[in-house]
């Protein structure tokens, strides 16, 4: 999913987004919280991931933005701002989850994947398209017990889809989850990856159906 990282200590921003890229997920960083509240209301984002001490606005003053245009983005807000009251005031103003630094990489991890379970669907890590599984924890996909190798791209639009099973999703709508601004993203790369993906999954009996002039929905 696409992911953004609000923090204004450079190297901890460099260090959170290149784990969650390592787990298929596209990361956009933005160190300013006017800036991020601009990015938030111009861009589509599955999690925010927020610093409160930030520079130009203040991280709960950005939440409460968000909130006050009735934005459902979940927000997990990370903060060296610990203090009960501290807290309080960070859910109250509308955030997901709450994580006080210094914090482990591998809890961060567990907590943006129960965010986005939980806003994306069924909250069980396993889903299923006839006998093909994909464990969103572990992030593999295997067949009657046997791992389907795939790239990360190729996982991430496989995701995509079996989260929306039954749905037409157009390509722009799977760029627009699968690439941040730093990414090259192209119709192009969306067909190769789709293509790659049909291939992989045959012994599955698994389809990847195109649906002409609107997009990929997957069958079983």
């Amino acid at each position: 999913m696409r992911i953004l990282i609000v923090e204004d200590n450079l190297p901890l921003a460099d260090k959170v987004a290149a784990a969650l890229r390592q787990t298929d997920h596209a990361v956009d960083l933005v160190h300013d919280g006017a800036d991020a509240l601009a990015l938030v209301l111009q861009e589509s984002f599955d999690l925010v991931i927020l610093d409160l001490s930030l520079p130009g606005m203040d991280g709960i003053e950005v939440l409460q933005n968000i909130r006050a245009r009735q934005l459902d983005v979940p927000v997990l807000v990370l903060t060296a701002r610990g203090d009960l009251d501290d807290r309080v005031t960070g859910l109250d103003a509308g955030a997901d989850d709450y994580m006080v630094k210094p914090f482990e990489l591998s809890e961060l991890e567990a907590r943006a994947r129960a965010l986005l379970r939980r806003h994306s669907g069924p909250r069980n890590p396993f889903l299923a398209v006839g006998d093909l599984v994909f464990d969103t924890v572990h992030r593999t996909v295997s067949f009657r017990g046997d791992i389907i190798l795939l790239t990360p791209r190729e996982r991430a639009v496989f995701e995509i889809l079996v989260r929306n099973m039954g749905k037409v999703i157009s390509k722009e709508r799977i760029a627009l989850h699968l690439f941040g601004f730093d990414d090259e993203a192209s119709v192009k790369s969306i067909e190769l990856y789709i293509s790659r993906l049909r291939k992989k999954l045959t012994v599955s009996g698994v389809s990847v159906r195109t649906v002409r002039g609107l997009g990929y929905m997957i069958d079983e």
